[in-house]
């Protein structure tokens, strides 16, 4: 391999990461940085509204995948990835000069189907550049590249917060300039290798789903993830400043030390996947969701770091491993609609999970059933991935 054609394939791998930043990392998971200010400021201190408005989001994530399993017939993997990107650019634009609460809510809105439309091709463009036998460090890659958001928006989240009204936002302004940036890149650099849209798949990719081995438990795995994940990654925060006594930056720190083992694991967790099998990393990375889940409630600063590191880890570990073994068991043609089938039941429980957490927080004054709940899930998790093939 020439070293041109060697650097056009990392600096394509890079945006492809890049754009999986934007996406999850500035357009979903920074409410979770965010939230108590944002709560504080426009939304009259409700643990109930902060919730709904998280539900907004992932309930656009859910209909985002909607749309991806109609246009991957219609679209390459680059055209998803490039609309994806204009939807979550657009979505940052709103958030970070929105004068009232109902604007935040369509930004978010907006943000949840730019979201859903690149996570499904992002992993299908990554593994272009890896041997059949690494689709796990292909799919790992690209929560890598989520992670790094993450660090940078509990960072960031932790720097602007001067205690002001709408700091908030700046937060939303400084991410808006680098989408702004990733976007032209896409546009410019990330080119189709002239695949076709996928034109199998049945009804909403259902057909191609079915064709996947252990497609019931995978999916009621993924289901279980996209519960559980939600609540800890929108409530984290909150939860440690509110119940525990942190301060805004040293949650925020909490909240990137996340973003650092998402890195971790999307290199370490879903690569292991090739090694000892699919089953086994599943079982294990929701058992220790569900560890990592209750060592968030005790509030002591070791354990609670700790419950970090892991929640990063399989954050990006359980995702990518379930990617990798979809991708194992599918070709250019069917993985998209079949990875967009599963990832509609995963998008409805995203949906229903903030809110659900936010009401209760309120209805008992803390968030210690909301993690409780978290950890429930996250173990009918592990029991679903007992169920599916060794590799």
């Amino acid at each position: 391999m020439s070293d041109h054609l060697r650097e056009r394939r990392v600096l394509s791998l890079a945006i492809v990461m890049s754009s999986a930043a934007v996406a999850q990392a500035f357009g979903r998971f920074t409410w979770g940085v965010v939230l108590p200010d944002a709560r504080d400021d426009v939304l009259d201190g409700s643990n109930t509204l902060a919730g709904l408005f998280g539900s907004i989001n992932v309930g656009a994530y859910l209909l985002g995948t909607i749309l991806v399993a109609w246009l991957s017939s219609r679209l390459t993997l680059v055209w998803l990835v490039r609309v994806g990107l204009m939807l979550s650019t657009t979505g940052l634009a709103l958030a970070s000069f929105a004068p009232a609460p109902w604007v935040l809510g369509v930004s978010l809105f907006i943000m949840g189907l730019g979201g859903a439309v690149i996570w499904v091709p992002a992993p299908g463009i990554a593994v272009r550049y890896f041997p059949a036998s690494r689709r796990g460090l292909a799919s790992g890659i690209v929560g890598a590249g989520i992670g790094v958001g993450i660090v940078f928006a509990g960072r960031l989240g932790g720097w602007v917060d001067d205690g002001s009204d709408g700091a908030w936002q700046r937060v939303y302004r400084i991410e808006l300039a680098l989408a702004i940036i990733v976007l032209f890149l896409v546009f410019t650099v990330l080119k189709s290798r002239g695949e076709r849209p996928a034109v199998a798949g049945g009804f909403g990719g259902f057909g191609a789903l079915r064709t996947v081995a252990a497609w019931k438990p995978m999916t009621l795995a993924y289901t279980a993830y996209g519960f559980s994940y939600i609540l800890i990654i929108s409530f984290l925060v909150a939860r440690l400043e509110d119940d525990s006594g942190y301060s805004e930056e040293r949650a925020a720190f909490v909240f990137s030390v996340v973003g650092l083992a998402i890195i971790v694991g999307g290199l370490t967790v879903v690569p292991m996947s090739d090694r000892i099998g699919r089953r086994l990393t599943l079982v294990i990375a929701f058992a220790s969701w569900a560890v990592a889940s209750v060592l968030i409630l005790t509030g002591v600063t070791v354990l609670v770091f700790v419950a970090a590191g892991l929640i990063g880890l399989m954050f990006s570990g359980i995702p990518g491993t379930i990617v990798a073994h979809i991708m194992s068991h599918t070709d250019e043609s069917t993985y998209g609609p079949a990875f967009s089938a599963m990832t509609l039941a995963f998008g409805l429980a995203q949906a229903i999970s903030p809110q659900i957490g936010g009401a209760i927080a309120d209805w008992r004054g803390s968030f210690t059933a909301v993690f409780v709940l978290a950890a429930v899930v996250a173990g009918l998790g592990a029991v679903a991935s007992a169920k599916i093939s060794a590799r």
